[in-house]
């Protein structure tokens, strides 16, 4: 049985100068363990847990980031599977929107820094192909979003 994790893409809209797409940033947190690697918010699901919950704790552990703050895109999710140490691991992001783009994040111990990036930056930063392509889906998501409006 696969390793269980929830987490959010959690992005900011940039006002003034910035065009879009461009005023979209994606926010990375990098952890203080192992190879001090660049990832969303993200947690494993616990006991009796359903996978929203399990996001949306992970995120206000992580980044002091809690429900209020984050606006929940529709029809997105993104499951991402991959293998850790040879055992598998299944990964379910949401997208979400920061509310007010000036909150605050606040790092856990797990981690020791943050970044506020754009999507080339961030897919830089992401490191693994599976991350890159779920922020490029994440993006594209956006885009036809706002297409539709």
């Amino acid at each position: 049985m696969a390793l269980r994790a929830c987490g959010f893409i959690i992005f900011r809209r940039l006002t003034g100068c910035v065009p879009p797409p461009d005023n979209i940033e994606y926010l990375l947190l990098q952890t203080s363990y192992g190879e001090h690697h660049w990832t969303p918010p993200k947690g494993h699901v616990d006991p009796g847990e359903d996978d929203l919950t399990t996001a949306l704790r992970e995120t206000e552990e992580e980044a002091g980031l809690k429900a209020e703050h984050l606006g929940i895109i529709d029809n997105f999710v993104w499951n991402l599977n991959y293998e850790v140490r040879g055992k598998p691991k299944q990964v379910l992001y949401w997208l979400a929107e920061l509310k007010d783009p000036g909150t605050s994040v606040t790092l856990s111990d797990e981690h020791q820094d943050y970044r506020w990036a754009g999507l080339e930056e961030a897919c830089s930063l992401a490191q693994y192909q599976s991350l890159q392509d779920t922020l490029r889906a994440a993006h594209g998501h956006l885009q036809i979003q706002k297409d539709k409006k």
